[in-house]
């Protein structure tokens, strides 16, 4: 028997860039099964080191992972995002959940993106998610 809260009202297995309960999807989801998302994912701890960046990241920005992981994401990884606009965000807000287009600079030419960016009060790591604008 099929229930009226069955697959057509469950959430999707692959998290979207919009979902509202991305963050919590991101957690279960881990490891390598990020890598099979359609945006990018840059996960930083309260240091701002990144300690999560997936494949699709990778490719469109073509930085590996080796010049990456345990990096602080403003200053050595996207410093063009070192400002008021994205850094000072996760500073003055605990709880952030927001979107914003963005154009990064470095190692590449100007790229439009949608940035959306994401800290949860108690939760270990933020996270600045990215798709093409």
């Amino acid at each position: 028997m099929t229930s009226e809260t069955g697959p057509a009202t469950a959430p999707s297995a692959v998290p979207e860039f919009d979902d509202p309960d991305l963050v919590e999807r991101l957690v279960q989801l881990g490891g390598p099964a990020l890598d099979h998302l359609s945006f990018g994912v840059i996960g930083f701890d309260s240091e701002d080191l990144v300690v999560v960046y997936n494949a699709y990241e990778s490719t469109r920005a073509g930085i590996g992972p080796d010049r990456v992981l345990g990096r602080n994401i403003f200053i050595e990884v996207a410093p063009c995002t070192n400002n008021f606009l994205v850094a000072q965000r996760f500073v003055d807000e605990p709880d952030l959940d927001e979107q914003l287009d963005y154009v990064f600079t470095l190692r590449m030419r100007p790229t439009p993106v949608r940035l959306r960016l994401v800290a949860r009060r108690g939760h270990p790591l933020r996270y600045m998610l990215v798709r093409p604008a």
